[in-house]
């Protein structure tokens, strides 16, 4: 049988005008800024106003570690959705919006897939509603005022070997990680190391994810540490006077989009930070308002369980007040096989044993989230190769484990394939049954926070950190940064710091290469092994096969 790709499903949608779609969640038109007919902005003045109300059911979807089978956690995100809608559930969709940097790259767009996606497709996975421009922006004035401030007098003695603050760009450009600046001469200004990360590792991007409305934004970006003295006294971008200007460039940023799935269903998407680089949760203001609007509400974290998951729950639900009423975590028979020691050209026969030798990496992942508090569901994503057989291994290992598993349809049947996965997940959302708490308290000393982490959901044994690192964590604890939490960047391949190795490993070692203090943001990054911030490109990007074709339609995105 022939399968129509997701792009070719997305551009036959039935799509109704955004307005219908607000209409559903009782946003009256005027407080939608409409982008086209079929995407707008939620006015701040609306949800400012739905504060008091009562929050519905929170839902968060989350996946095993990642691997080249895929796992669909967005296509279950959206799919759940659906299902929840379709029977006679009144729920909402929140996710993140797509950077450009894995388009162009190798995973492809963050929209969904088959029909279980969110529209306009191409849109979304392109320039959106200028969100993340606004964020680079807002970001790159940041750095020109700092160098700026050097060039114009250095009122405020910044130590230019101890500028922090480095430039951001939506994409993957593995040539930016480390450059020189100001080259040329007395009027280009003083020359110096720095670099870019990509924008979704922007700490501006964590803070419009983080931020309650427009004055605690302006308050975040003023806390941002840019640059130390040689007393290693800190410079904030508010002594650069630089956070008034970002907040204006943020202003619409800030409001959250509104879209609608392939069933006309409502969809917030908003935010996209990275989840091994950065906390990878949409935004807190798109979640609350959807929790004011929607009885249920269902939102997804980046990459597997210990990732995403754990930065959801540790940082978002800590900073937000909010807490999931049920976990639904995201498994394909083709990923447990994959785990299990197939080649990914080898994954479309049975292979029974296979299966349930890689099953240890969800078994790892659900004994973590229910260390949290929550019920887990295991959401089995469908592909058309799985056999009977393959499913029936996975939700006998999953019984074993004290959860269920429900296979979904999703990507094939829309809602029609997801309704018992949104059956059983509301039945326990209704039932209240989470008694959720973060693993780690506030006052808990960094560096052991950091071993925490380390040690309860990745398995090591140890953090190695040498001396400068712990200097450090113990002079941000003295400096009233201790109560923060950590956001380990690390890859999302492994419960290790090694992307090769699978499974649930054991014994092994996480070290710590550098740590990052997101004042504005409200965390510590922990970059952990050889993770980088700014990635690069494939040897074959997908932007080789993107292009428009004779009828003006863009094809190659997926």
């Amino acid at each position: 049988m022939a399968y129509k790709t997701d792009i070719e499903i997305a551009r036959e949608a039935n799509k109704k005008p955004i307005q219908e779609i607000g209409a559903k969640l009782g946003i009256p038109n005027a407080d939608l800024l409409p982008f086209g007919h079929d995407k707008a902005k939620v006015s701040a003045e609306f949800i400012k106003a739905q504060r008091g109300k009562k929050d519905g059911k929170l839902i968060l979807v989350t996946a095993i570690n990642p691997t080249p089978a895929g796992e669909g956690k967005t296509t279950t995100t959206v799919g759940l959705g659906d299902g929840l809608n379709k029977i006679g559930k009144k729920a909402a969709v929140c996710i993140r919006e797509a950077s450009l940097g894995p388009c162009f790259g190798m995973k492809g767009g963050a929209a969904g897939g088959g029909y279980a996606q969110v529209v306009p497709m191409e849109e979304m996975n392109l320039h959106f509603t200028g969100d993340f421009h606004a964020i680079t922006s807002a970001h790159n004035l940041l750095s020109a005022m700092i160098d700026n401030h050097i060039y114009w007098g250095n009122e405020l003695e910044i130590d230019q070997r101890r500028v922090v603050w480095r430039r951001v760009l939506d994409m993957n450009d593995r040539a930016l990680r480390d450059i020189v600046t100001s080259l040329g001469g007395v009027s280009n200004g003083f020359p110096r190391q720095s670099g870019f990360d990509i924008t979704v590792a922007s700490e501006v991007m964590a803070i419009l994810c983080l931020a309650l409305d427009m004055e605690d934004l302006q308050k975040r970006l003023g806390d941002i540490i840019v640059a130390y003295r040689r007393d290693r006294s800190p410079i904030y971008a508010r002594d650069i006077k630089a956070d008034g200007a970002m907040a204006v460039l943020l202003q619409q940023a800030m409001q959250p989009n509104l879209v609608q799935t392939l069933e006309n269903n409502p969809a917030f998407v908003h935010g996209g930070p990275f989840a091994n680089i950065a906390h990878g949760c949409n935004s807190v203001v798109a979640t609350t308002t959807a929790l004011k609007l929607a009885d249920y509400v269902i939102t997804e974290a980046g990459f597997g369980a210990d990732l995403g998951a754990e930065k959801f729950l540790n940082i978002k639900c800590r900073k937000a007040g909010i807490s999931p009423s049920v976990v639904v975590l995201v498994a394909t028979v083709r990923a447990m096989k994959m785990n299990g020691g197939v080649a990914k050209a080898d994954l479309g026969s049975e292979n029974v044993t296979a299966v349930n030798d890689g099953c240890p990496n969800l078994g790892r992942h659900i004994e973590n989230l229910k260390s949290f508090g929550v019920p887990v569901v295991v959401a089995i994503n469908h592909f058309v190769t799985d056999t009977d057989a393959e499913v029936q291994a996975v939700k006998d290992y999953v019984a074993s484990q004290g959860s269920e598993a429900i296979l979904s349809k999703h990507w094939e049947f829309g809602s029609e394939g997801s309704a018992d996965l949104a059956k059983r997940v509301s039945e326990i959302a209704d039932a209240e049954m989470a008694n959720f708490a973060p693993i780690y308290p506030d006052e808990m000393p960094l560096f052991e926070k950091i071993e925490t982490i380390a040690k309860r959901i990745y398995r090591a044994d140890e953090v190695l950190a040498d001396k400068k690192i712990r200097d450090q964590l113990r002079q941000w604890e003295e400096q009233g940064y201790g109560n923060l939490p950590i956001c380990m960047a690390k890859t999302q391949y492994s419960f290790s710091t090694d992307p090769n190795l699978r499974g649930a490993p054991t014994g092994h070692s996480v070290p710590v290469r550098e740590v990052r203090l997101s004042a504005g943001a409200g965390f510590i990054v922990a970059i952990c092994g050889e993770i980088m911030t700014m990635p690069g490109l494939p040897r074959v990007p997908s932007a080789e096969a993107i292009m428009l074709n004779d009828d003006g339609q863009i094809d190659g995105l997926f």
